[in-house]
């Protein structure tokens, strides 16, 4: 248990930035299912405009400091190969 005041403070931060980071992966990870259940149907269309939104909810994860960069750029095109050989 933390018997110092900014120990205490930093355990109510830890707790809010938790919360917040926590959203913001759900939400990556809602908009990459998208994007697999596009490429899952075989329409090529969709499966495009799905990666284009997701890319960027994921590069806000990098700036917000939820993902790192490289993590990211691999998922990225890895999803992108697999969009390009749907078409």
């Amino acid at each position: 248990m933390a018997h110092h005041a900014s120990a205490k403070k930093r355990i109510r931060t830890n707790a809010r930035r938790r919360k917040i980071n926590r959203t913001r992966m759900s939400r990556i990870r809602t908009f990459v299912r998208r994007v697999e259940e596009a490429l899952a149907s075989g329409n090529h269309e969709t499966a495009r405009e799905a990666l284009r939104v997701a890319e960027a909810e994921l590069r806000r994860g990098v700036n917000k400091g939820v993902l790192q960069l490289g993590t990211v750029s691999r998922r990225v095109s890895r999803l992108n190969a697999r969009v390009r050989a749907l078409a």
